[in-house]
């Protein structure tokens, strides 16, 4: 018996690898979280498309009934399907590991995720420095970490990739516009003069989709753009390329 891990990728019920389609159609019980990106289709879509039911998990199921899930890895497969890869994000690293503990047989089926498709702005992808999300300001009045990992990676001629806050439930996302509002309201408490009105910033919505939208420019000039629906995410370059800046001329 085994829980498989199995990355949708990024767009709709077609994402899915083979691999991952024909190991979903043979599981006897099938999980789908719902919060840690968006699809373009629903999740009645994957369901008939996959030919099986699906139980839609939120964080608090996820997070709080992993040993749900492992437990039931020990008499059937299981398999649990994330948006992206199964390690875009670090959430589903403790189900991996509790499995494991738990001597329940893991196996992972990679897909496509945020991390890759950036690629398609231009920016080498081996120049990219941590990684950052930015939360909704609310939740975190005093927020710092996002504006200290930028300083952190301009400090090493490094891009940033900031991921934005979404809560589907809620039917919250957070656009490119307030993205930068909070690191420019962090730079008015902070006066350290590292986010300036005229840095080039790159939005980008709905990678990996076929209506994707990337706009480069100034804050002011990237703010004004209408990006559409989510996700969206937010990327400021370092030190370019001459490369890297041909295709950043690219999104101007």
């Amino acid at each position: 018996m085994t829980l498989y891990l199995i990355g949708l990728g990024l767009q709709d019920q077609k994402d899915i690898t083979l691999k991952g389609l024909e190991t979903v159609r043979r599981c006897s019980k099938i999980y789908a979280e719902s919060y840690t990106s968006l699809l373009q289709c629903s999740f009645e879509d994957l369901e008939r498309f996959y030919g099986k039911q699906i139980i839609v998990a939120n964080r608090q199921m996820s997070e709080q009934g992993d040993l749900k899930i492992i437990e039931e890895a020990k008499h059937q497969d299981v398999a649990f399907l994330i948006i992206g890869d199964p390690f875009s994000a670090t959430t589903h690293v403790e189900l991996f590991r509790l499995a494991k503990e738990q001597q329940v047989e893991v196996k992972v089926i990679h897909n496509a995720s945020i991390l890759t498709s950036v690629g398609i702005v231009g920016l080498q992808l081996y120049k990219y420095g941590r990684i950052a999300s930015i939360p909704f300001i609310e939740d975190h009045p005093h927020l710092e970490t996002p504006y200290r990992l930028l300083q952190q990676n301009q400090y090493l001629d490094m891009h940033t990739l900031f991921l934005l806050d979404l809560k589907p439930e809620e039917k919250r996302f957070m656009t490119i516009p307030q993205a930068l509002e909070i690191l420019e309201g962090i730079e008015l408490r902070k006066k350290e003069n590292l986010i300036k009105s005229t840095m080039i910033v790159v939005g980008c919505a709905r990678l990996g989709w076929d209506n994707y939208k990337i706009k480069a420019g100034t804050i002011d000039e990237v703010k004004k753009f209408d990006f559409g629906p989510p996700p969206h995410c937010l990327i400021i370059p370092s030190k370019l390329h001459f490369v890297e800046d041909e295709m950043i001329q690219m999104w101007k």
